[in-house]
């Protein structure tokens, strides 16, 4: 692997892993966060089209990349509520570790990956390991500080991601439909998140209260969207075979979580005691070596 094209490589890690930290910091309800995160995506996806001369595409390839677009933020305001619940640090390894479970699922049971034996037994001892890096994140003290994140909201931000697994999977198994490169795919997602987030921030009577529209942190979070706009891109080129490859470039930007999991401790001082900090790092080593497990099992 060149230099070039690791940096390549790195690129969906670092935006997908500042994503979480920037909306953090620009902060709001989860519907300016969603708001501000998919507009941005649409606006880099328009220069991205109109620079590359990318043709529109129709029909149902449309429909499917559009929907793509969709269950992402569906998924994603998910998350945004677990964030405001439990905090960055806590949401994003339970956030990886269904996404990495859920795909390598739906690529065996639909897609009929592991097709030995020996890729099973291998595959499902790795989710194994997954799901108990992402239980060592959830490990929580008993405290009696009232700011800090009481077990019953820890449940309550699990059972969220969880239901945000499905609209991320969507994301991912939307495109596997048709036929359609990355760069024509782009746009008609970034339109399908932009939908959704305007019918989110239009249909809930609490959303229109809070006029999102008129809310700084919903332009502010324009910012998070080039951030994952940047990675979305990046990745489409990582995974090329004459750059990184598939397999390769989608370990390489799971690796966000370790990002987005310091960041939200270290810059959004997200607390921890010294048996949280060992018990989210080892959850952290689990979830990554078992996802490289995953990416490359034939």
């Amino acid at each position: 692997m060149s230099a070039v094209n690791l940096l390549i490589g790195l690129m969906p890690m670092i935006g997908w892993g500042v994503m979480p930290i920037l909306t953090g910091k620009f902060g709001g309800r989860p519907v300016n966060q969603i708001l501000g995160t998919t507009y941005g995506t649409l606006i880099a996806a328009i220069v991205v089209a109109l620079i590359n001369q990318t043709p529109m595409i129709g029909g149902k390839e449309f429909l499917f990349t559009f929907l793509s677009g969709a269950s992402w933020s569906l998924g994603q305001v998910l998350v945004f509520y677990a964030f405001s619940v439990m905090g960055v640090s806590r949401t994003m390894p339970i956030s990886t570790g269904f996404q990495l479970v859920s795909t390598s699922l739906w690529g065996v049971f639909i897609l009929g990956n592991w097709s030995s034996n020996v890729a099973k037994i291998i595959g499902f001892l790795s989710i194994a390991m997954i799901i108990f890096g992402v239980y060592l994140t959830t490990y929580s003290e008993k405290k009696t500080s009232s700011t800090d994140v009481a077990n019953g909201d820890v449940t309550r931000g699990v059972l969220l991601v969880l239901v945000a697994a499905v609209g991320y999977l969507g994301y991912s198994a939307f495109p596997q439909a048709v036929t359609v490169n990355g760069f024509e795919a782009f746009l008609p997602q970034a339109l399908g998140m932009a939908v959704f987030s305007t019918l989110f921030a239009l249909i809930s009577k609490s959303n229109r209260k809070t006029k999102p529209f008129a809310t700084k942190s919903s332009y502010t979070n324009l910012i998070s969207g080039f951030s994952f706009a940047l990675a979305a891109l990046t990745y489409l080129i990582s995974s090329r075979p004459d750059v990184n490859g598939l397999a390769t470039g989608f370990t390489l930007s799971q690796m966000n979580v370790v990002i987005a999991t310091l960041g939200g401790i270290y810059i959004l001082h997200e607390s921890k005691t010294k048996k949280e900090m060992i018990a989210v790092l080892s959850g952290l080593a689990l979830v990554v070596v078992a996802g490289i497990v995953t990416a490359f099992i034939k």
